[in-house]
């Protein structure tokens, strides 16, 4: 059985009339790297200030490590690496002399503090860096320095708020290849918090989608695009070069496709909808009937796909409660 390791039950807060976060259920695992996804503003960062403590919830609970945060902040943030979206260094100190303060802050003797910065300098790759200021370090390398500062007291969970956050692109490869690594080599469970789909997409074990305040779905990439897929279906775009007048030809062949749930068919074109995915099949069908394909497009389903499915569907209801003046929960 699963070892559920973060468990956010009925988790609200709300500052005036405003709910920035509403009624979250979420359960996190041992080990998995989880991808908490939605636009800026979403309630995001308000959730995982709920999850260290520092931040008290309207209402519901959130226990990480075995601990509630709201009654036992301490106990969290000893077995929680947190690592804000704008991280701070004493920029006329080096990377080495800040991560060994951090080091002796946890609780370390100078010289293990030392051989310890030292270590976490080399796991995230900045060892060739240590002895320079931070004030000269890009974002790239702050943000290494910020892992290597959320791993040095050795923590069960690591909370990574938008940590790609400018960073060039080659940097941001490098980064992600990084937690991925060290979530698996060290059992580390790490909720990345990001807006960046593609990201989210590279790493995450399980996506939870995050929209005014509402966590609206959750689930492996997989299993979420199994559940649209059932519900909306499989299209396929075919063109096709000129079908000369074979257009019911076609249609009269295609009709045979199981579960088909829409069929337009044009000169240069053809537009369908399955229950399952039947690309392969309709190519064939058509190809004995002689038509010349020149391209196939199918949906597949990928995380922005998914994503924009249920951020619009979030967006239909909101403009229907405002044109309405009926508020649903």
């Amino acid at each position: 059985m699963k070892d559920p390791i973060i468990q956010l039950t009925g988790l609200s807060k709300s500052y005036g009339p405003t709910k920035a976060v509403d009624a979250l259920d979420l359960t996190i695992y041992r080990g998995e790297i989880f991808g908490l996804l939605g636009p800026n503003g979403a309630g995001k960062t308000t959730s995982i200030l709920m999850m260290l403590g520092l931040t008290e919830p309207s209402s519901g609970t959130a226990y990480v490590c075995g601990h509630d945060a709201t009654r036992n902040p301490i106990a969290v943030k000893r077995k929680v690496g947190y690592l804000p979206d704008n991280v701070g260094f004493y920029p006329e100190m080096t990377a080495l002399e800040n991560l060994t303060f951090i080091a002796e802050l946890n609780g370390l003797a100078r010289p293990q503090a030392r051989s310890h910065a030292q270590d976490m300098l080399h796991t995230v790759g900045l060892e060739q860096d240590m002895r320079k200021k931070t004030g000269a370090f890009s974002r790239g390398m702050k943000q290494r320095l910020g892992l290597a500062e959320v791993l040095i007291k050795t923590p069960e969970v690591a909370i990574l708020d938008e940590p790609t956050l400018g960073i060039d692109p080659k940097g941001v490869d490098e980064f992600l290849e990084l937690i991925k690594r060290l979530s698996k080599e060290q059992n580390l469970t790490v909720l990345l918090s990001s807006h960046h789909l593609h990201q989210v997409q590279r790493v995450c074990d399980r996506v939870g989608i995050f929209v005014g305040g509402k966590l609206l779905t959750q689930g492996s990439i997989d299993s979420l695009a199994q559940g649209l897929q059932q519900k909306e279906g499989v299209t396929t775009q075919i063109s096709l070069e000129n079908s000369q007048g074979r257009s019911s030809q076609f249609e009269a062949a295609l009709q045979a496709l199981p579960g088909l749930r829409q069929l337009s068919v044009h000169e240069e074109h053809i537009e369908l909808k399955t229950e399952q995915d039947a690309t392969a099949e309709a190519v064939r069908l058509l190809v004995q009937q002689g038509a010349n394909i020149i391209a196939v497009q199918r949906n597949d389903y990928a995380l922005d796909y998914i994503y924009n499915t249920y951020f619009e569907h979030r967006n239909t209801i909101n403009d229907h409660e405002k044109s309405t003046g009926i508020i649903t929960k």
